[in-house]
């Protein structure tokens, strides 16, 4: 959260002088209007491209092809797959058996059809997942959202008979925390009504809830304060450690953690920038700043392990399962029945290590899994089973998923992507660029092996740099057709602010250090340029979300490097990010810009504020979606009026659907990317 709640000074947040603040009603009629006149004049460009149809129909045969691979979680003896196609547009759910999920085609069994359920409801439904109860999965939560927003309707839903249960937990649209504690009672989080929900637009309260009774019936277990992100609580469900506990999310980096017995609550010690949960008997603390703890210092970064019944009577002694290095960091944390599966980034790659704990002590092994790639790692039950999912990507292998067990290196691969483009004839490279204080940033390139060094290759630069989330190499049949089988270059940029190289690479750029991650981003677009392998009239940016915020300042800092900027679901308006929807829960990322001394440093870098009339900038194509209750579309919506109004050339083209992702489905998916990839073609070519 911010250093400041309460400023010196009584700042005017309602910035009078901004004459586009009605762009932020949402649903309005004129802003609409406005929204519908400015898709006209994008698409009647966009559209009317000779790339674009050839581009959206293969995109389209890519999104929906049978060929993709059914991604599953199990739930009791089945496995469960949500899956979008040509004939199923919202999509639908159904089930497997483990047995038949390893043949080339499984029988699957429909569970629900959303278009079914649509249209009998006449409701715009968007899958958003579900919480089945443990071991059995016989009862679920399903959470459905209207247009694909993070509001959810939650219903309970009993497989043996393919129904929703009528007198359920059901609860209405609302931006929900909920968990089974067992097969009558859950805990929730909800809007109960005025004040209880936080100013980040999340639960505040969180209350145990019985079968048969009403919501409002539902008793307090913990209420966390009105300027917290949020809270939530949840049950472990292992034989013999069956912990309840309760998770009060001060900020997006700040947390208390308690454990529940009967109706006390006991603060579990740990820092308060660390995730903590316990596997089996053992307490796991992942540290994001270094820990003084009984006269013994841990680092930032690293991951430790105690039991967790002696820590809660004050016992302190750890052992340390994880060391970072300058270029290693702790990617993630995966749990089976009798192992820890620790997936380390090593300079941006993946490789996994096994731990057990035996007779009392860690015994680790290095699992001999591929080393040319991302790799990501999904138990089948963590609390069964041995067996995990091991998935494998990477530029230009097409993704692959492993059925391996823990304690050997043997796997069985179970699902693979074609090839939806011909990959032969393109290479990867690593680079380093040096940013403006001197730090080493590393970026990946993906380009023809023939392309010239002679700065004309049209190439796309892309970027998050936040949140601590790590931008590996991935597969995507997407970019491959509409980008590179084009001519085209890509590059993913590992800026500081997210989590490549662990916390220290993130909390590089936070708040007042802001500026560094978009140098690291400046440096690599400069670094393209002193290579030659492309040039400011042929490069572009792209970016979303805070990604978004990341061209935007790119854009207005260095308009000089490049030719054209794709700004999707962006923030922009930093005076007022944190009055709009989720935005309060970012002020440990950005910082307060209600307190005068953090707004000065934001004030520099907001792009809504940096832009200029006597300035030239590069053409943009700016993309966000009505029903994102996430980033509000008032950023970019504000953006492009103000752009347009000082007489820059700009395109806007806004969803009426679609969430955070941008797009619902996979034809809105295929609009998007082939509008982008046709802006990006004609720009830079």
């Amino acid at each position: 959260m911010s250093s400041s709640s309460s400023p010196a000074q009584p700042v005017d947040t309602n910035v009078p002088d901004d004459p586009h603040q009605w762009l932020e009603d949402v649903g309005g009629e004129r802003p609409l209007a406005w929204v519908r006149q400015q898709n006209d004049v994008a698409l009647g460009e966009l559209e009317a491209r000779p790339q674009y149809a050839p581009i959206h129909e293969r995109l389209r045969t890519i999104l929906n092809s049978q060929e993709r691979i059914p991604f599953v979680r199990k739930h009791g003896d089945y496995l469960y797959n949500f899956w979008r196609d040509e004939q199923h547009v919202r999509g639908i759910w159904r089930r497997t058996t483990p047995e038949q999920y390893r043949l080339p085609q499984p029988h699957w069994e429909t569970v629900l059809d959303l278009d079914k359920l649509a249209a009998d409801e006449n409701e715009n439904w968007v899958w958003s997942g579900v919480s089945s109860l443990y071991p059995k999965g016989e009862r679920f939560l399903l959470s459905l959202s209207r247009g694909g927003g993070d509001a959810v309707v939650v219903r309970e839903f009993d497989m043996p008979s393919r129904s929703f249960v009528a007198d359920g937990f059901n609860l209405a649209e609302a931006k929900t925390d909920i968990a089974w504690i067992d097969a009558d009672t859950l805990f929730v989080g909800t809007d109960f009504g005025p004040g209880s929900m936080t100013t980040s637009g999340y639960a505040r309260i969180v209350k145990e809830w019985k079968r048969g009774t009403p919501l409002a019936a539902a008793r307090t277990v913990y209420e966390a304060q009105h300027d917290d992100l949020g809270v939530g609580a949840y049950r472990d469900f292992t034989p013999g450690h069956e912990f309840q506990f309760v998770m009060r999310q001060i900020g997006f980096y700040s947390s208390e953690l308690f454990l529940r017995e009967g109706d006390r609550l006991t603060k579990v010690d740990k820092p308060l920038d660390a995730n903590a949960y316990t596997v089996r008997d053992q307490l796991i603390i992942d540290l994001r700043s270094e820990w003084t703890v009984a006269g013994q210092v841990y680092p930032q970064g690293a991951l430790l392990a105690t039991d967790f019944r002696r820590f809660m009577a004050g016992e302190r002694q750890f052992d340390v399962l994880f060391t970072p290095t300058p270029t290693t960091s702790l990617d993630g944390v995966a749990s089976t029945h009798s192992a820890l599966l620790l997936n380390v980034l090593d300079n941006v790659k993946n490789r996994l290590v096994e731990l057990r704990h035996v007779d009392g002590r860690w015994q680790r092994r290095d699992v001999d899994a591929p080393s040319f790639g991302t790799l990501e790692v999904a138990p089948l039950d963590a609390i069964a089973s041995d067996e995990y999912f091991l998935t494998v990507t990477g530029f230009l292998t097409p993704t692959t998923v492993y059925l391996a067990r823990t304690g050997s290196d043997e796997r069985t691969p179970l699902k693979s992507l074609p090839g939806f483009f011909d990959a032969k004839p393109y290479e990867v490279h690593q680079f380093q660029a040096t940013s403006k204080d001197g730090t080493q940033v590393p970026y990946f390139v993906v380009q023809r092996k023939d392309a010239k060094a002679d700065g004309s290759n049209p190439t796309v630069l892309y970027g998050y740099g936040g949140f601590e989330i790590s931008l590996k190499p991935f597969y995507s049949g997407v970019t491959g057709e509409a980008w590179l089988q084009h001519g085209g270059v890509y590059v993913l940029a590992n800026i500081r602010g997210g989590g490549e190289f662990g916390p220290r690479w993130h909390q590089a750029a936070l708040k007042e250090h802001r500026q560094r991650g978009f140098d690291d981003f400046l440096a690599v677009a400069q670094d393209l340029i002193k290579r030659k392998i492309t040039s400011p009239r042929h490069l572009g940016i792209m970016g979303g979300s805070n990604g978004g915020l990341l061209v935007g300042a790119a854009l207005t800092q260095r308009p000089d490097l490049f030719n054209a900027v794709v700004c999707q679901v962006p923030l922009l308006d930093m005076r007022r990010y944190s009055k709009l929807l989720a935005g309060a829960s970012w002020m440990g990322e950005y910082g307060d810009p209600d307190d005068p001394e953090q707004w000065r440093y934001i004030a520099e870098y907001s792009p809504y504020h940096n832009v200029f009339p006597d300035k030239h900038y590069p053409r943009v194509l700016f993309t966000t979606s009505t029903r994102d209750d996430r980033v509000h579309p008032g950023h970019a919506r504000k953006m492009v009026a103000k752009m347009r109004e000082q007489g820059h050339d700009v395109l806007y083209w806004e969803n009426t659907e679609g969430g955070h992702a941008g797009a619902a489905n996979n034809d809105q998916q295929a609009k998007m990317w082939a509008l982008t990839y046709t802006f990006l073609l004609n720009q830079l070519q």
